[in-house]
């Protein structure tokens, strides 16, 4: 079975018991996590601490996370199948050369 994740970037991971995890953001939220909800450490971002949560944890608790990145964990061997991040390109038009133009005398308004 397949869960959905999310990359969260943490600023503290701290092991509170043998079943639960306490998460602190930097923004200060903090929360306890199952540690069965926590699947792995990013390693693919640049900045910071991150992990793997599961998205259906992350929606009752109150910590900052993004949706940007996502992941599927499979359960069973809780390794990761699929990841994706969102991608922003900006698209630059082609420049078109007006090469002959005729005024369109309908067009015009008429002052009378």
């Amino acid at each position: 079975m397949k869960v959905k994740c999310y990359s969260v970037k943490i600023k503290e991971l701290k092991d509170i018991s043998e079943k639960a995890f306490k998460i602190t953001c930097f923004d200060g939220s903090s929360d306890i996590f199952p540690k069965s909800a926590v699947y792995d450490i990013d390693d693919s971002r640049a900045a910071g601490n991150s992990i793997w949560i599961a998205a259906w944890i992350l929606e009752k608790k109150n910590i900052q996370y993004s949706t940007k990145k996502v992941g599927y964990f499979n359960t069973e061997t809780r390794e990761i199948e699929h990841a994706t991040r969102t991608i922003i390109k900006k698209h630059i038009p082609e420049k078109i050369e007006v090469k002959e133009a005729s005024i369109d005398n309908d067009l015009i308004r008429t002052t009378d």
